[in-house]
Order: structure tokens, then sequence, then C-alpha cells
């Protein structure tokens, strides 16, 4: 590489860099107004009430997260739903998912996030989760190492399947039958040949766990944008593989996505091919 072109990389990283700390300053500023609206059980006796109490815990956040997004990059275009999935149009985005876990959110459990993602030409390049009960954050930046409130995290060095803990979870309440059964058939596969098999929502939390080295692989069929790209960026950047269940290389247009530490990838994908 030129020395002009050197420069001109050194910047740019430098660049993602600050724009990285300044997202997460905005992520955990909006964080703290979700767990302000944390306690007790939200009670609802219709889907259209449980999708109000939902809704406005998601414009509690983006009230604060999107202007000061969008302020910092002005130019990259908004995802608008979460739930979205495929492929991103040409240029930058922010991919936002205001309450990861939104329902646990409801439900007095403590397993939610504040996400935040920044793509670039479909390419995750920065990401901020934020657990705002225990206030920890996990960010990552393409070619920069992946990290828990400032310390690098690292996937495990497990080789063996069998004494793997490994995860996954329902990408959305109504998902097809073909899904759902998928599902079914790829959790009995795993509790025959890995350690222990842990089923919850939502595939962030996992994700993270997986690029902490906690938890050794995480699998999902079907899937959004919001819940994948943010542990995609985490685990790769903490050495981890991503691929989808049959062991391709995974697209946010991928019908699965896999998540494992190295020694495991293979086998992982082996149990779920079946």
């Amino acid at each position: 590489m030129s020395p002009t072109l050197q420069t001109a990389a050194a910047s740019d990283s430098a660049f993602d860099a600050a724009l990285l700390a300044q997202t997460a300053i905005a992520v955990r500023t909006a964080g703290t107004a979700l767990r302000e609206r944390f306690g007790e059980v939200v009670r609802h006796r219709t889907r259209e009430e449980l999708m109000r109490a939902l809704a406005a815990n998601d414009d509690t956040v983006l009230d604060i997260l999107r202007p000061r997004l969008m302020d910092l990059r002005p130019e990259a275009g908004w995802v608008a739903d979460e739930l979205d999935s495929g492929a991103l149009p040409p240029g930058e985005w922010w991919v936002v998912d205001p309450a990861e876990g939104n329902i646990n959110h409801l439900h007095a459990l403590p397993d939610w996030a504040v996400t935040a993602t920044l793509v670039r030409e479909n390419q995750p390049v920065l990401t901020v989760v934020h657990l705002p009960l225990t206030g920890e954050t996990y960010t990552a930046l393409t070619g920069k190492g992946a990290h828990h409130d400032g310390t690098s995290l690292h996937v495990s060095r497990t080789t063996d399947l069998a004494l793997s803990i490994v995860a996954t979870s329902q990408a959305r309440p109504d998902e097809a039958e073909k899904v759902v059964r998928r599902v079914g058939t790829s959790i009995t596969a795993m509790l025959f040949d890995a350690l222990t098999v842990r089923t919850a929502v939502p595939a962030t939390l996992h994700l993270m766990n997986v690029a902490a080295g906690r938890i050794d692989a995480f699998w999902q069929f079907a899937g959004a944008r919001a819940d994948l790209l943010p542990g995609a960026l985490v685990v790769t950047e903490a050495g981890g593989r991503i691929s989808d269940a049959q062991g391709r290389p995974w697209t946010p247009q991928s019908e699965s996505f896999l998540a494992t530490a190295p020694g495991i990838h293979a086998e992982a994908v082996t149990t779920l091919s079946r």
C-alpha cells in the first residue's frame, strides 16, 4: 500500500473509532430512558395492547437515539423496522434495535438491550450493544477487535461440541410452520450432540456470550438484520466463526445463522445439517 493510501486508511480508521465512541454515548443515553421504564410486568389482554406497549418502549428510545445518530452521520440511511431482513441499498445505514428483547422488558425479565450498528455497503462497520440494567456495553469495530467495557473479548477455545454450551433463539413469535419445525429439529439434534442447550430470546445477548467465551455456539433460523448484525460483528472481531447453518458464508439474506468458537464450527454444521 502506498504512503498516501496508508494515510487515508489510518484516517478512516481513526474516524470510525471516534464515531464508535460517540455512538456508545448515544446508545447509553437512550438506554437510561428505557431502564427508567423497567419495573413491574406490563399486563396486556389483547395482541393490540401488547403491540402498543412494545411500540411505547421503542418510541422512548428512538426519540433520543435517532436524532443523535443521524447527527453523527447525516448522510446515512435509517432502517425503520428492526424486523426487516435482506440486503440494504448501497451506502451507509443505521440498523437499530431500540429494545432488543422488548418482550422480556415488558415481563420484568432482565434480558434486554439497546443496539446500534452502522452498516456500510452491507457490511457492519461498528456496533454498540448496551445492557441498561447492568450498565454493560459491548462494542466492536471492523479490524479493531471486540470489547466489553473496554476489555478485549475472545471466543472460547473449545474443540469438542460434546463439551459445549450452545444456544438458540426464535426470530419472531409468528414464524412460518416450516421454520418452527426446523428450530425444533435442530434443538433435538443439539440435545444429542452438545453438553447443554439454552433456548431464549433475544439473539444478541447469546451472541455477546459467544464473543466472551461464556458459551460456545449460537444458531438461529430466519432472523432480522437488527438482531444478528451486531452479534455477527462482535463475534467475528472476537475471533469466532460466522456462517449459515450449512457452513456457507452468512449474509442478511441467508435463511439461517451460526456463530461458533472456531474449534467446533465443523461439528456444529454437521449437527445442524441433519
